[in-house]
């Protein structure tokens, strides 16, 4: 059972469960696929294969390299993206997903309206506030699938951050909100970093608003946070890393034929 598998599988069992189906979404857009081409990449271009189904086009994407594999059952040309980047280069092709089709528990297939949807809630975007925050608390008011969802963003965040808190923030105007603190960022992560977090409140399935705020570990409010704040160790930076796959760099992000 891989992630995207096990989030389906919350999903079929809980139908009417609006978090459950937008925690599918999420999965679906941090998993690495493998999208089945016609033919070898040309450069930035890929030509996938297309398939009808009742009269709509999907094309054919697959968690796993070996369900591609079993799929096709003999060797054909693939790209890997995240479902974040096969979103963006779906939109307007009136083109859906046949998500893992015959071979895995998470088959799915998922028309051009939801990969718009999915589209329009990953371009939510963040915006700066001058607000002085004057207190942070114990948090307060959060959504209640926030802290797991939270955990599962920045498990996948290994080495862009030492830590991050989560915490209630009073600021100078009176408002309040929610906090959320990196500490030690990687200078050039921030903006994923602030991308994932607000991806993590568009997916919730309860109204939020979440500040974002880049700390060294030595800034005083790091020593405030540590009493009071929920606090998430992000893990270490694996030591070998491979780039170069269709996709992976999002300065030159492939395109449709």
């Amino acid at each position: 059972m891989t992630p995207l598998d096990q989030a389906h599988q919350t999903m079929a069992a809980r139908p009417d469960d609006d978090a459950a189906r937008l925690r599918f979404y999420e999965r679906l857009a941090e998993v690495e696929l493998f999208l089945l081409l016609k033919k070898e990449p040309d450069g930035d271009r890929l030509d996938p294969q297309i398939f009808p189904v009742e009269g709509k086009s999907y094309v054919l994407v697959f968690d796993r390299a070996d369900r591609l594999a079993e799929f096709a059952e003999t060797p054909q040309p693939y790209a890997s993206l995240s479902g974040r980047s096969l979103a963006a280069l779906l939109v307007g092709q009136d083109l859906g997903l046949a998500v893992n089709p015959g071979v895995a528990p998470s088959a799915i297939l998922l028309p051009a309206e939801a990969i718009s949807w999915l589209l329009e809630v990953l371009g939510n975007q963040a915006m700066e506030t001058e607000r002085r925050l004057v207190e942070v608390r114990t948090p307060f008011g959060i959504p209640e699938d926030l802290p797991r969802a939270l955990d599962g963003k920045l498990a996948a965040a290994a080495g862009l951050a030492d830590s991050a808190y989560l915490a209630g923030a009073v600021y100078d105007d009176g408002s309040t909100g929610i906090l959320l603190a990196f500490v030690d960022a990687k200078h050039w992560a921030e903006p994923a970093l602030t991308r994932g977090a607000s991806e993590v409140v568009s997916f919730s399935h309860q109204a939020a608003t979440l500040d974002v705020a880049f700390l060294a570990h030595d800034a005083p409010l790091v020593a405030r946070l540590e009493r009071v704040a929920l606090k998430f160790d992000l893990p270490k930076a694996p030591s070998t890393a491979t780039i170069g796959a269709p996709g992976m760099d999002p300065e030159a992000p492939p395109r449709l034929r």
